[in-house]
């Protein structure tokens, strides 16, 4: 295949896997909308107690509510059916970023731009939560990781689109790919984290009004929330000071001759380490759990994404503005 087929197939793919994500996403929110006619396991207690109250002693309770075996059968038909659209589009999601490095001359890997940095760490977020489902029960999260990643494919269609080129001499470094690697794997990981706190500040709010219902009541716990946020945020850490700290200036030596040059891309990287590091710092020895804990990830997360790219248009300085060409999407070649 030339450059040009990889190219177009490429493209091909990424809108392919904008439609199977979109398709996962009204398969999740079925799912979800089914579930408000199943009672939800506490609440169904709470409310026979409450029933029990109301009438007395002396009389007998009302009897749980009976959920249809229809409704329950399509609850799971929908979301099996949401999450083998997400292994599809994924999958798909992959033969974008595969098509797009074989469409350069020479072949290389897809991060020569933000638009290919968008479509990896989209793939990665989206993977890592396949992969983690099962591990740590994440089947609730599915429709927020789904929207975000389409939401963000999205914006790289539409806003960060560049033709393939070939890598700037900056980028053709063996220490791009693991300087990028580990960036992306912390950034998804960090997502996730991210996701989780934001969930665990909307349960914790709902449960002190006494709103459990919907989508929250089938949300875990704050505290199972609080831990699934750690343990992603532990994760991700480590990988991301490996990127930041060690193959970043490495790599920074080798493109410009020092190690550290005070471009805004690298100190925004490393005050999302310090976001980071004060979090996990906290819990360790302040035993920061829940709410101030929450905040500090979000403030983290905000950081992190206003880094990834943010940084590519409210600076003119920086040497990782890789993004500053006219953008042509896809869907528009004409323009």
């Amino acid at each position: 295949m030339s450059q040009t087929a990889w190219e177009a197939l490429s493209n091909q793919a990424v809108a392919a896997a904008g439609v199977v994500y979109f398709l996962a996403l009204l398969s999740h929110l079925a799912e979800w909308a089914l579930l408000r006619s199943v009672p939800v396991a506490g609440q169904r207690g709470q409310a026979t107690a409450r029933e029990a109250v109301t009438v007395g002693a002396g009389a007998p309770p009302a009897p749980e509510p009976e959920v249809d075996d229809r409704t329950t059968e399509r609850v799971e038909t929908a979301g099996r059916l949401g999450f083998l659209l997400t292994c599809l589009a994924a999958a798909v999601h992959l033969v974008a970023l595969v098509a797009r490095g074989m469409a350069a001359e020479p072949h290389r890997v897809p991060w020569g731009n933000m638009y290919e940095f968008t479509l990896s760490g989209t793939f990665v977020v989206a993977a890592l939560y396949l992969l983690l489902r099962r591990r740590f029960g994440l089947a609730w999260m599915a429709p927020i990781v789904v929207a975000v990643v389409l939401s963000l494919l999205m914006v790289a269609v539409i806003w960060l689109y560049q033709p393939v080129g070939p890598l700037r001499e900056a980028l053709n470094s063996y220490w791009l790919v693991i300087h990028v690697v580990s960036a992306i794997i912390a950034t998804g990981a960090f997502t996730l984290g991210g996701i989780a706190s934001a969930l665990f500040l909307l349960k914790e709010r709902a449960e002190r009004k006494g709103r459990t219902g919907g989508y929250l009541g089938r949300v875990p716990s704050p505290a199972a929330l609080d831990r699934v946020s750690y343990r992603m945020h532990a994760f991700g850490f480590p990988v991301w000071t490996f990127a930041v700290l060690i193959t970043g200036p490495i790599w920074a030596h080798e493109a410009w001759a020092s190690y550290w040059s005070w471009d805004p891309k690298e100190v925004w990287a490393f005050i999302t380490w310090v976001v980071y590091a004060a979090y996990l710092h906290a819990r360790a020895t302040a035993g920061w759990k829940g709410r101030n804990a929450a905040l500090l990830a979000l403030l983290g997360m905000a950081t992190l994404w206003f880094n990834f790219i943010g940084i590519n248009y409210f600076s003119t300085s920086s040497m990782h503005s890789y993004a500053d060409a006219p953008a042509v999407s896809p869907l528009h070649p004409g323009s």
